[in-house]
């Protein structure tokens, strides 16, 4: 598991977290991405450079202390332990982290100027359920419909079903994976940040939460 910094942060500040009418709860939401032109992953990656490259946390969690954004936000640090421990059917491939004044009309029912943001790749650990489309559908109904249940706060979180090609030792095999976006929100840098901190760890909690009850995956 690592972050590949190189473009990314450009191409992601610009998603935008997909808003209902008001804030009533926790905005939660997930899409399907499979188009031809929708983002992909290759599983396990590497940049073209060789700068950068996946840690396995779920093998090897004290890898996390080389990631940098997860040395900076402490709260990422969490998510990405508790994503990949050994309970959890997931396991994490990439990540990132940032803040912005940049935001779309849709973010004013916030009423907050700042937002801090990240995103989180994941898969399942259960090498079937990586190409089960179901299994995703299944996991992201039941994972959103859970944060949907959570007090009121400013934070946002969207997930998108994607393709991801597994690289096995002389073949691709086509499958999916989830990006995870999370925006939380507040008058400065800092508000938004303890904002997002919270909403994270309500998602880690649904992620622990579903892992445990539900023995199929």
């Amino acid at each position: 598991m690592s972050v590949e910094k190189a473009g990314l942060r450009a191409r992601l500040g610009g998603r935008q977290p997909v808003l209902r009418p008001s804030p009533l709860t926790m905005q939660v939401d997930y899409s399907v991405e499979l188009g031809r032109d929708d983002e992909t992953l290759e599983f396990p990656w590497t940049t073209h450079d060789g700068r950068l490259w996946y840690f396995d946390l779920k093998r090897d969690p004290e890898a996390v202390a080389q990631i940098e954004e997860a040395v900076r936000a402490e709260e990422l640090r969490d998510f990405l332990l508790a994503a990949n421990a050994p309970l959890s059917m997931l396991e994490t491939a990439k990540c990132d982290i940032w803040s912005t004044t940049e935001l779309n009309p849709e973010e004013e029912i916030f009423s907050a100027p700042w937002k801090f943001a990240s995103y989180v790749d994941f898969l399942f650990s259960d090498p079937a359920a990586r190409f089960s489309l179901e299994k995703h559908e299944s996991f992201l109904k039941n994972l959103t419909a859970l944060l949907k249940r959570v007090p009121e706060i400013p934070a946002a979180a969207d997930f998108f079903l994607r393709r991801c090609f597994y690289q096995k030792k002389s073949f691709v095999e086509e499958g999916f994976y989830v990006t995870f976006y999370l925006f939380g929100y507040g008058q400065d840098e800092a508000k938004a940040r303890k904002q997002w901190g919270i909403a994270l760890n309500l998602v880690a909690a649904a992620i622990t939460q579903l892992s445990v009850g539900n023995s199929s995956l």
